[in-house]
C-alpha cells in the first residue's frame, strides 16, 4: 500500500520544478501511507508530476520504486495497490516478449496497460488498486480506482490544473487552501454519517468512484467511464437459475473464499490477520490457516468491558484453528486518547464511532505484521446486517395487512416516549436500548419498499438532510427485497464507511489491510446463490455459518451480531461530556454549515436526560463539529440556490 499523488497543469504555465515542489508537498502530506520511501517524476515534455509515498509489501528492492517508468518511455504510473495474480500475468506477458527488472506487481500492471491497454489490464487483474497513468503519447491522464472501492483517490480541477491525491489533504496541499464545503457533500453526511462517491466535503473537489477511470484529456477535457459493474456482475450472476442446493452452494463458496485468501498471502513482509471472533473473520482464519499449513498470527482487540469484548470467543477460535494468538488489549483511555485526532486522520467528517477502535487496533498490530487479512464484506454479500432480518419478517405482516392499519400502529410507536418503550421492552425482554430499535422497525413498516425501508433506518438527521442513498439495481426487479438492499450497501456504505474506515485507519500507521471477501470472484459468487441461502428462516449469513460448522462448535459463532464498537452512549455522558458540551454549543452551525442547531441541542439535552437512540447521531454532528473546529474548509456551506 502507499500513498500517490500528482498534478496536471493543463495551461502548462508552470515550471518543472514548481511542479515537482507541489507534487512534493502533495505526498509528504501523506508520508504516513508509505513511510520506506518516496518519489518523484516529472515529465520531460508535458506539465505533470507525479509523487509517491511506498509501503514495501513485494520486491522489497528498488526494482519496485515509484512512480515507475514503463520502458517504452511512454507511460509514467504511481500506483497504490496489490494486484494478487501478479505472478500468473507476468508469465503470460513474458510469453508474449516483455522482460522483467524486478518482482514487483507495479512492474506487471505497468507492463500489463502497455501491452493490452488499460481496459484490458483491469479486466484481467484480480486485486486492490488507485492509480494514476500517465500516456506521454497521447498526453491524457488516466486515474483508476478499483471494482469495489477498497483504495480511495481523489481529485480537484481547478484554475486549468488537475490535482489528485489518495486523501483529501494531499489535494488542499496542492490548492494551498481549503475549499468551500460542499453543500451537497454535507447533506450526505447528515443523511448517511459519510460522503459517498464521488462526493466529498468540499466543493469541486471529487472521489473517483468504484470500478471507474476518470481520463483527463490534453484539450483539458474531463470523463468517466466504468470498467467494472456491480449491476452487471449481479445480473449475470443471478438472473439464470439460482444455486438452491445447500451442498452445492456451500462448495462454491468455500472455493472461492479459499482461493481469494489463498491469493491474498503474497508478502515479503510479516502477514497476520484480525480475528474478532464473528463469523466473516473466523472463516478467513480458518481458510488462511489452510493454505498457509504453518500456524497463522491473528489478533483480537480486547475490552475490559464486557459488553464490548469478544476477545474470550476470538481466543477459543483461535486455540481450535491452532492459530499464533495476541490480544491487544485496549482500554478506555486508548480510545479516548484517539478521539481528538480523528478529524486530522478522516479529512473529512466521519461519523463511524468504531473508527475510534480500528484506529487503535491499527496501531497496534502494526508492531506485530505489515499486512493483515479482515473479513470485511462478509455482511453485505451474505446479508449479515439486521436490517435484512426485519424487512424480511415484516414482509408477512405488511402483505397481510392493510396499508392503514399499519401507518396507524408505526405512528403509535413512534409517538411513545423512547423511554417508556425502553422500559416495556426491559421488562418483557431484560435488554436495554430497545427503544431504537423498536422504532426502526416502525419505520420500516411506514416504508414503500426495501430501498425507502433503507432509508428509513438508516439516515441519522431526516430533519437536517434530504438526501438518500441512490437505489441499487433499479433494472435487476428479479432479486429478493434483501438482496436489494445488499446492493445499496454494496454500491454505497461499504466504500463510503467500512472501506474508508479501514483504509485511514490502518495507512494512518502503514498497516495494509486485505479483504479477501471483496475479491470480484467471490462477489459474483455470492449473487449466484437462491437468496434463502444467505437469509434463510431469520439467520443472517447462512452459508458462512455452515461452512464454520464444519470446523469449529456452533455455539461459538451462533450468537446475536457485535458490532465493532465502543461504549459512545455512556462516554457522552461522562467522559466524553465536556468535550461534546464544548462543540455543541461552540460550533457555528448555522453561519458554518447552515443548520439550524435546535434539533441538535435538542437531542444532546435528550441524551443527558437518559434517552437511548442519540448517541450516533450526535456521534455525526460532532464529528462535523470536529472537523470544523481543525480549521477544514475556507468558508461557510453556499446558501440554496
Amino acid at each position: 500500500m502507499c500513498g500517490i499523488a500528482g498534478l496536471v497543469d493543463i495551461a502548462g504555465g508552470r515550471a518543472a520544478d514548481e511542479l515537482g515542489r507541489l507534487a512534493a508537498a502533495m505526498g509528504a502530506v501523506q508520508a504516513h501511507r508509505g513511510p520506506d520511501s518516496s518519489g518523484l517524476w516529472t515529465s520531460p515534455r508535458a506539465a505533470v508530476a507525479f509523487a509517491h509515498q511506498r509501503l514495501a509489501i513485494q520486491d522489497l528492492s528498488a526494482a519496485g520504486h515509484q512512480p515507475m517508468l514503463s520502458p517504452c518511455g511512454r507511460f509514467a504510473l504511481t500506483y497504490n495497490g496489490e494486484i494478487y495474480n501478479g505472478a500468473e500475468l507476468r508469465g503470460r506477458l513474458e510469453a508474449e516478449g516483455c522482460r522483467f527488472r524486478g518482482l514487483s506487481d507495479t512492474e506487471v500492471l505497468l507492463a500489463a496497460i502497455a501491452r493490452w491497454g488499460i481496459e484490458a489490464a483491469l479486466e484481467q487483474s484480480i486485486g486492490m488498486f488507485a492509480f494514476a497513468l500517465w500516456d506521454e503519447q497521447r498526453r491524457e491522464l488516466s486515474l483508476v480506482c478499483d471494482r469495489i472501492g477498497i483504495k480511495p483517490l481523489y481529485w480537484c480541477l481547478a484554475d486549468w490544473t488537475l490535482f489528485f491525491a489518495s486523501e483529501l489533504k494531499g489535494i488542499v496541499a496542492g490548492l494551498g487552501r481549503p475549499p468551500a464545503v460542499s453543500r451537497e457533500g454535507l447533506a450526505g453526511y447528515l443523511g448517511a454519517g459519510y460522503i459517498g462517491a464521488p462526493l466529498t466535503i468540499y466543493e469541486g473537489v471529487s472521489k473517483v468512484p468504484p470500478g471507474h477511470i476518470l481520463r483527463l484529456s490534453a484539450e483539458g477535457t474531463a470523463t468517466l467511464s466504468r470498467f467494472w459493474s456491480l449491476d452487471d456482475v449481479v445480473a449475470r450472476a443471478s438472473s439464470g437459475p439460482r444455486i438452491t442446493d445447500p451442498a452445492e452452494a456451500a462448495a462454491l463458496i468455500r472455493g472461492r473464499v479459499a482461493e481469494a485468501v489463498r491469493d491474498r498471502l503474497i508478502s515479503d513482509v510479516p502477514l497476520g490477520a484480525f480475528l474478532s471472533g464473528g463469523i466473516d473473520s473466523s472463516l478467513v482464519a480458518l481458510l488462511m490457516q489452510e493454505a498457509n499449513g504453518a500456524p497463522i498470527n491473528t489478533y483480537t482487540i480486547g475490552s475490559p468491558d464486557q459488553d464490548y469484548d469478544e476477545a474470550r470467543q476470538a481466543r477459543e477460535i483461535a486455540a481450535l484453528l491452532g492459530t499464533r494468538h495476541t490480544e491487544l488489549e485496549v482500554g478506555e483511555a486508548d480510545c479516548l486518547a484517539a478521539i481528538p485526532g480523528l478529524a486530522g486522520v478522516y479529512d473529512e467528517p466521519f461519523g463511524d464511532s468504531s473508527a475510534v477502535p480500528t484506529l487503535v487496533l491499527s496501531r497496534l498490530a502494526k508492531q506485530h505484521v505489515t499486512v493483515v487479512l479482515s473479513g470485511d464484506g462478509g455482511d453485505e454479500l451474505f446479508a449479515g446486517y439486521n436490517r435484512y432480518r426485519w424487512y424480511a419478517r415484516l414482509a408477512g405482516l405488511r402483505r397481510r395487512a392493510p396499508g392503514w392499519l399499519l401507518a396507524a400502529a408505526a405512528g403509535a410507536v413512534m409517538a411513545a416516549p423512547a423511554a417508556l418503550v425502553d422500559r416495556a421492552a426491559w421488562l418483557a425482554t431484560r435488554e436495554g436500548g430497545a427503544a431504537r430499535r423498536i422504532h426502526k422497525l416502525a419505520e420500516m413498516l411506514r416504508a414503500e419498499g426495501p430501498e425507502d425501508a433503507y432509508w428509513r433506518v438508516t439516515c441519522q438527521w431526516p430533519e437536517l438532510s434530504p438526501a438518500r442513498p441512490a437505489p441499487g439495481g433499479q433494472r435487476l426487479g428479479f432479486l429478493s427485497d434483501a438482496e436489494r438492499m445488499q446492493l445499496i450497501d454494496l454500491a454505497s456504505y461499504l466504500p463510503g464507511d467500512i472501506l474508508t474506515k479501514v483504509d485511514r485507519a490502518s495507512m494512518a500507521h502503514a498497516l495494509e489491510v486485505r479483504v479477501p471477501y471483496l475479491d470480484h470472484r467471490v462477489v459474483e459468487a455470492a449473487f449466484r446463490l437462491a437468496p434463502e441461502l444467505k437469509l434463510r428462516g431469520g439467520t443472517t449469513k447462512w452459508v458462512l455459518r455452515e461452512l464454520l460448522a464444519e470446523r469449529l462448535p456452533r455455539a461459538l459463532f451462533d450468537r446475536p451480531k457485535q458490532g465493532f464498537a465502543i461504549p459512545i452512549e455512556r462516554w457522552l455522558r461522562a467522559e466524553l461530556r465536556d468535550w461534546a458540551q464544548g462543540l455543541i454549543e461552540g460550533t457555528d452551525w448555522e453561519g458554518r454549515f447552515g443548520l439550524t442547531p435546535a434539533p441538535i441541542r435538542a437531542a444532546w439535552a435528550a441524551h443527558l436526560r437518559g434517552a437511548s437512540g442519540q448517541a450516533d447521531r450526535l456521534w455525526s454532528v460532532l464529528m462535523l463539529g470536529a472537523w470544523a473546529e481543525i480549521g477544514q474548509g475556507s468558508q461557510a456551506v453556499p446558501a440554496a440556490a
